[in-house]
């Protein structure tokens, strides 16, 4: 019989072999989302009393599964959008995590029963989002960026902030029961001013942590073309900047890794990363966040107590409208204050979506197994049986009737177009595919002549369509036409930029001039950003640049249209 290091890893494979037999139910039949449809098989595993030897703590979610999770949200997210949305975002991450905990805490007080300390240490931990399974949702139905960006925005920063927020309070837990302090002398000015400093000195420390973190490993990226070697480092980067933080500064890990990654997606990305390098390290990360998803979502449905959710139903039937009143008692004051302040506005029905997509699941089930061992019964059970309770409630209802929340709204984006767009790209490129591998079996011998030349002319005549059809569509769509010329344009840009780093570092154009080419292709990004294109097909000049003048003093003739000399002369 297999036993240790074995035994754990026949558990781990057959966790996956479970996974794997629920991505193929989900592919073939399922129409919800696959992070929760091993919700639902773990759940099922739990009440059959199937528990696999492998256990999932505070500390295997928080140090193992957690930085891989946040650096690839974070490198995901377009920079210049985080930007632009960052003030909603922090508004809502920090003062309305804060304002959420104080209204369940002291409402839970009265509901749950428990003392005011310990209300407040349950409103810390279920309170912080997790929107995995809602963001491949808005990918999947078309929803806006910008809203899609204020969902994973708050989420990134309020882990952090309620991770901080959880250990704060659970400290002062531990002070009064050991009777250093009492209830009432923790709520004083001058204490509640203490701890609202140590927030601040271990969240600003946080990103100060990922920030130098994240640029030393930028540094190294910028004068470094291997890309498995960039891919490490990438990886060093995501759980070094945590575990720095975390264990040896003691400010907010979570912070960190999302700093990091960040700067890492963003600037690193494009002035420091080969094509190949990002395409490796992009890859590498998504395929491992998918694999620690699985894990956590598989896990957690196991791990779920189901005899203490019978045990306290009572609790968790009232704890589930009261999380989400606290969430929405910040988030529509919060959006409503902001909108006055603000000309980038929040839509009502954007707001009932965000409140509707704060889901519970990954950092709440870690601080819940994190609680400290001093906090003593009924409420460590009680704690656990809610927390779990309320992350169920969360994962599987909201996340399976977010869908039809956004179709009642009207928020889906994709337009038949657009839909109709996708389908025509997708295939035109599938038949680009296939003609490069019939040239490729041509020249190796593989593919007869004749058979090559029917392939072809075959192909050839779908490309064709193809292309007229997108161009009729275009045309007659010029939202859409202008979309996808911005989106082109953005990653023309980007690589226009990325050729540019290139050339500098291999000394092909000196630092000075290098600095006025980037110069110029970051005002064409800020133009594109904005919505303006710097192309036309008018045949006027939507953006001159600088080279032309410089040309033009030098004595050069630039007029691209001369004629080419009469043969009869």
């Amino acid at each position: 019989m297999a036993s240790g290091l074995e035994a754990q890893l026949l558990d781990l494979v057959a966790i996956f072999i479970v996974a794997a037999g629920v991505g193929t139910f989900v592919a073939k039949f399922g129409k919800f989302p696959y992070t929760i449809a091993l919700l639902l098989a773990g759940l099922g595993a739990s009440v059959l009393g199937v528990h696999p030897g492998l256990a999932i703590s505070h500390d295997v979610i928080l140090f193992v599964l957690l930085p891989p999770l946040l650096f690839e949200g974070a490198a995901n997210t377009e920079f210049e959008r985080f930007r632009r949305n960052l003030p909603m975002v922090l508004a809502l991450a920090v003062v309305g995590l804060l304002v959420s905990v104080a209204v369940l805490g002291f409402v839970g007080q009265q509901a749950f029963g428990f003392p005011l300390l310990i209300s407040l240490l349950f409103a810390a931990m279920i309170l912080p989002t997790d929107p995995v399974s809602v963001l491949a949702l808005f990918k999947e139905l078309g929803v806006s960026d910008r809203l899609a960006v204020l969902v994973e925005g708050e989420s990134l920063l309020n882990d952090g902030v309620g991770v901080v927020l959880f250990m704060t309070i659970a400290d002062l837990v531990l002070e009064v029961q050991s009777g250093t302090v009492t209830a009432s002398e923790l709520f004083t000015p001058a204490r509640l001013a203490g701890v609202g400093v140590e927030m601040v000195v271990v969240g600003v420390g946080g990103a100060l942590v990922g920030l130098v973190t994240g640029y030393a490993v930028y540094r190294v990226m910028a004068v470094l073309d291997e890309h498995m070697t960039e891919t490490v480092l990438a990886l060093v980067l995501a759980y070094g900047s945590f575990l720095l933080a975390e264990h040896y500064l003691h400010v907010s890990g979570v912070i960190a890794v999302v700093t990091a990654g960040l700067l890492i997606g963003n600037r690193a990305a494009e002035e420091a990363m080969s094509p190949q390098t990002k395409i490796t390290v992009f890859n590498t990360f998504e395929t491992g966040s998918f694999l620690v998803n699985t894990f956590i979502f598989l896990m957690i449905g196991v791990n779920t107590p189901v005899n203490q959710l019978v045990r306290y139903a009572d609790l968790i039937l009232l704890a589930i409208p009261l999380v989400l009143l606290a969430r929405a008692v910040a988030v529509y004051p919060i959006v409503w204050v902001m909108n006055r302040v603000s000309d980038r506005t929040v839509s009502l029905k954007y707001q009932h979506t965000m409140i509707w997509a704060g889901l519970h699941a990954s950092i709440p089930i870690a601080l819940v197994l994190g609680l400290p061992a001093d906090i003593g019964e009924p409420y460590r059970t009680q704690l656990r049986a809610l927390v779990f309770g309320v992350a169920a409630f969360s994962l599987v209802v909201q996340g399976l009737t977010m869908e039809r929340l956004l179709d009642s709204l009207g928020i889906v984006t994709r337009s038949e177009a657009q839909e109709l767009y996708e389908l025509l790209t997708g295939r035109q490129r599938a038949v680009d595919g296939a003609l490069d591998a019939a040239a490729r079996l041509r020249r190796k011998g593989e593919l007869p002549a004749d058979v090559h030349q029917d392939f072809t002319d075959e192909y050839e005549r779908e490309r064709e369509d193809l292309r007229a059809a997108i161009t009729e569509l275009l045309r007659a769509n010029p939202e859409l036409r202008r979309e996808q010329q911005l989106a082109g344009e953005r990653q023309v840009l980007k690589q226009e930029k990325s050729a540019v780093m290139d050339a500098m570092r291999r000394g092909v154009v000196s630092d000075r001039v290098g600095e006025k080419l980037l110069e110029e292709v970051n005002l064409k990004l800020d133009r594109v950003r904005g919505g303006e294109t710097t192309v036309t097909d008018s045949g006027e000049e939507e953006f001159r640049e600088f080279w032309r003048d410089r040309a033009e003093e030098f004595g050069l003739t630039l007029d691209a249209d001369v004629s080419a000399p009469d043969e009869d002369e």
